[in-house]
C-alpha cells in the first residue's frame, strides 16, 4: 500500500460563531485549521447598519512567512456593509496576489451570519427564528425562495 502525501489525506476544519455583545454589536469569529494553517478572525459588525466597525485576524500557523502580512490588511474591511455587494467588497479587500483565498472563504461564510442575527433579534424560539429568517432573507438563496419552487 502506498503512503499518501499530506494533500492526499487532508482535513480542514472551519468554525463560525456569532455573539451579540453588551453594546448590541455583533462579534463574528471564524477559525480555519488544517495541517498547515491555524487562522482566527474576529469581526465586529454594527447591529443596526450591519457595517463592519472593527476586524482582526491572527495567523498562528501558516505555510508562508508572507501570510502574516494579511493581519494588517483586515483593517480594509472597516466600513463595508454586510449585504448586497459583500463578495465583491471582500474580493477587493483581500483578493488577488495581495490576498488570501482562505481568508476570503472564512469571511464569505462568516459575515452573512450578521444578517441572521439582525433578522432574528428578540426571538427566542428556534422555529420562530427560522421562520423569521426565512421571511426576511427571502430571495437571497435557494433556501429562501420568493415563491414555492416546484418539487
Amino acid at each position: 500500500m502506498r503512503k499518501l502525501n499530506s494533500m492526499e489525506n487532508f482535513k480542514r476544519d472551519i468554525g463560525y460563531q456569532a455573539l451579540v455583545q453588551e453594546d448590541e454589536s455583533i462579534l463574528l469569529t471564524g477559525t480555519l485549521k488544517d495541517k498547515f494553517h491555524d487562522i482566527s478572525i474576529d469581526v465586529v459588525v454594527d447591529s443596526l447598519s450591519l457595517e463592519i466597525v472593527r476586524s482582526s485576524c491572527l495567523f498562528k500557523a501558516a505555510p508562508s512567512q508572507y501570510c502574516k502580512q494579511l493581519e494588517e490588511r483586515l483593517d480594509s474591511l472597516q466600513g463595508i456593509v454586510v449585504g448586497k455587494g459583500l463578495s465583491r467588497a471582500i474580493n477587493g479587500a483581500l483578493g488577488g496576489v495581495n490576498g488570501c483565498g482562505n481568508l476570503r472563504t472564512l469571511l464569505l461564510g462568516l459575515l452573512p451570519l450578521a444578517l441572521n442575527v439582525k433578522a432574528s433579534k428578540g426571538i427566542s424560539d428556534d422555529q420562530d427564528v427560522l421562520d423569521v429568517i426565512h421571511h426576511k432573507l427571502q430571495g437571497t438563496c435557494i433556501g429562501y425562495p420568493t415563491f414555492e419552487p416546484d418539487q
